[in-house]
């Protein structure tokens, strides 16, 4: 099985006989999943580029490159109309685009595809240093129109086109200058005969036809076309042409919506996969391990050049969020040193919290339209707090409200019980505490380079973790007819055993509460019952000892207790009935490795009962209403 690695946009090209238009388009529809905010096409013929573009869905796109034939003597309902209009472009080569916005609020101007003379780009991915070229371009003169890193590729491109004809080679010498991840597909205005592909860190497909190629960010796009095709390797630059690709290929058997999902049962098994990436993406550009320098978009403009200018630190959020924010906390209490408070958004209007010009206020929201936090970030506001917001979606309301918004580039989350946009949350958190810690002198340099090389491996624990996941799937399997779950946890990881409850409620439907280790003795201990089963998170660190001694209460009344702890943790491994093993990491970066076996574990109880994982009952992705 085949999984894609990246989440962020959906990239489809064509070259063969069919009008290109409508495979295009017929492509974007089956990756609109992975990017909603702005759509485009290109299409080339003889020898003219047309392009239309659109924010907003799909369908506003399509309803611009639309026309209606004229149907003499026939009378038709205006709802009738779209049954007989036919694509105004026309072309049998062509490249589209869904977008899932990085740089660039979602609008008309920053969706794909990108033009700069006659070179026309779709991509997927973030530049690492596209700021760093844009800069450059600039100042040789070049003129930009839209505020995305993608631009930066067509006037790379295009630039290194007036020193050679060779439209591959200008393309290879442009991609040198370019840190970070892409998916590449290129359109040149003087070249009908071909489109140019390439790959770094983003997974790009080419499907193989009879007179005709594909290629597209996922075997989905082309399904209906092929199930012959070719996963592009990293690093690759390939020409695509109408003649066929000698070269080993593979066979799809998925159905189009497995497809969708990258071969995974659900979209929320997809995402929990793809959180490796996720933090990989969230810390791109924003860390330099090397010299402990932090960039975080937007903080020196509100935090001033040096120093912290607040005194406190109100943080609000909402079910997931809200975990999250208790796990800052925690980070930036005990690296910063700086007062902090969490609030649930519902209760904090009410709560009459005391708000001035000195309180940083951090809302935390996925889509940044959820209408408790927003109403809790606009109250803030008026009283002057100063809000730096934690969002997943550029241009939305919370993000707009905001006087900077750190964005978590965790993609679309499909899967109404949040994952990988949580992991996100939490690895901007513990940059921002790092941030501030070293601001405010509590961490110096080389701590802040230790911590920065220890959370670069992060993702390499997570893609650990994940090869282990039949261990948590089997521990899961044998806890299928329990009715009732405890999950206890002390310190920083302590948000994390509420987040494995909620996961469990929310889309298996069985009972679970999350406790704080040592309140058991002052209440909940009184729910331990022979069998019932308890999740113990036990790293390592200063409350080990203490939460092997609640252990050993709840095992002395009958619980049947999972250990999630180090590898190869033996006084652990004897006091519990099973382990679910994790990588070594610093003490304070486990919550972003204990959190992927608290899903699996959620994820594997709800599938086997049958629950539907993806749209579980009562539920809604985005709440906005109070």
């Amino acid at each position: 099985m085949v999984h894609s690695t990246r989440n962020m946009c959906g990239i489809i090209g064509y070259i063969g006989n069919r009008e290109a238009v409508k495979v295009l388009i017929d492509g974007l529809k089956r990756l609109e999943y992975r990017g909603y905010d702005s759509a485009g096409v290109a299409v080339l013929n003889n020898g003219k580029i047309q392009i239309e573009r659109a924010e907003g869905k799909l369908t506003c796109l399509e309803a611009k490159l639309k026309k209606f034939k004229s149907r003499a003597g026939f009378a038709c309902p205006r709802s009738k109309l779209a049954e007989f209009a036919e694509f105004k472009l026309s072309g049998n080569i062509g490249i589209g685009h869904t977008r899932w916005a990085t740089h660039g609020v979602p609008s008309e101007r920053n969706a794909h595809p990108h033009r700069v003379g006659d070179v026309v780009v779709v991509h997927n991915g973030i530049i690492e240093n596209y700021s760093e070229l844009r800069k450059k371009l600039i100042q040789k003169g070049f003129r930009f129109l839209s505020e995305t890193d993608t631009e930066v590729f067509c006037h790379l491109i295009n630039e290194e086109l007036k020193k050679q004809f060779d439209i591959q080679q200008a393309i290879r010498n442009a991609l040198t200058k370019v840190r970070g991840s892409y998916a590449l597909v290129v359109l040149h205005g003087q070249d009908p005969e071909h489109l140019y592909v390439a790959r770094q860190s983003s997974p790009l497909v080419i499907g193989l036809g009879k007179g005709e190629n594909f290629v597209a960010s996922d075997v989905a796009a082309i399904l209906p076309y092929t199930r012959d095709v070719i996963f592009l390797e990293e690093g690759e630059l390939v020409t695509l042409s109408r003649e066929p690709i000698r070269r080993a290929s593979q066979k799809i058997t998925w159905d189009p919506l497995t497809a969708e999902k990258g071969g995974f049962k659900h979209f929320m098994l997809k995402e929990i996969f793809e959180q490796p990436r996720v933090v990989n993406d969230t810390l791109m550009g924003r860390i330099q391990p090397d010299s402990g320098v932090l960039t975080l978009e937007g903080i020196p403009k509100l935090f001033g050049r040096c120093g912290f200018p607040f005194q406190k630190v109100e943080i609000v959020a909402c079910g997931t969020s809200y975990h999250a924010g208790l796990v800052g906390k925690y980070w930036l209490e005990s690296m910063a040193r700086v007062p902090v408070n969490v609030s649930l958004a519902s209760e904090f209007r009410y709560a009459t919290p005391v708000i001035d010009s000195k309180t940083l206020v951090i809302p935390i929201s996925q889509s940044g339209e959820t209408a408790d936090t927003l109403a809790a970030t606009t109250q803030a506001k008026k009283e002057k707090g100063n809000i730096l917001a934690i969002c997943n979606v550029l241009g939305s309301s919370l993000a707009r409200l905001a006087h900077t918004t750190l964005y978590t580039h965790a993609g679309p989350e499909i899967g109404v019980a949040s994952t990988k946009a949580f992991v996100s949350q939490l690895t901007v958190l513990y940059l921002l505490a790092l941030e501030i810690a070293k601001r405010r002198g509590e961490l110096d340099t080389n701590e802040v380079r230790k911590k920065m090389a220890e959370l670069c491996k992060i993702p390499q624990h997570l893609e650990s973790i994940l090869k282990g996941a039949k261990i948590i799937k089997k521990v899961a399997k044998n806890c299928i007819r329990a009715s009732h779950f405890l999950f206890i946890a002390r310190g920083s990881n302590y948000p994390l055993a509420l987040e494995g409850a909620l996961k469990l409620k929310e889309i298996s439907y069985v009972h679970a509460e999350g406790f704080a280790a040592g309140e058991l003795k002052h209440g909940p201990i009184a729910l331990v019952e022979k069998k019932i089963p308890v999740v113990a998170l036990i790293p390592k660190g200063e409350t080990y000892e203490k939460i092997l001694s609640n252990v050993e209460e709840v095992k002395a009344r009958g619980a049947f207790v999972i250990a999630i702890c180090e590898a190869g943790d033996k006084h652990v491994s004897e006091a519990v009935d099973v382990i679910i093993p994790i990588p070594k990491t610093d003490p304070t970066q486990t919550p972003l490795l204990y959190t992927i076996p608290l899903q699996l574990f959620a994820y594997t109880i709800a599938n086997e009962k049958g629950c539907d994982v993806d749209q579980p009952r009562n539920l809604a992705k985005s709440v906005t209403v109070e």
